[in-house]
């Protein structure tokens, strides 16, 4: 269910990155933010039990920077 929801959050980034630019930065480093306080918060587990729980959280705010950049990418190869 949560992978749905990154999945879901990532195309509606790229989409957003894509039609409006400069207005999907903010939804993107506030996305990123949250992500980062949950692998923060996960990460303080002791030993090895910290990295396992603060990978989701990790992998999923590369994945919402990756869309939104690609988003921004492909506006700025539009020949128009």
């Amino acid at each position: 269910m949560v992978v749905l929801a990154v999945v879901a959050l990532c195309v509606v980034l790229l989409v957003l990155a894509f039609l409006l630019p400069r207005l999907s930065r903010h939804p993107q480093r506030g996305t990123q933010r949250s992500l980062g306080a949950g692998s923060q918060v996960a990460g303080k587990a002791p030993g090895r039990l910290g990295r396992w729980l603060s990978k989701p959280f990790r992998s999923s705010s590369k994945a919402v920077g990756r869309s939104s950049s690609a988003g921004r990418r492909a506006r700025g190869r539009m020949p128009f």
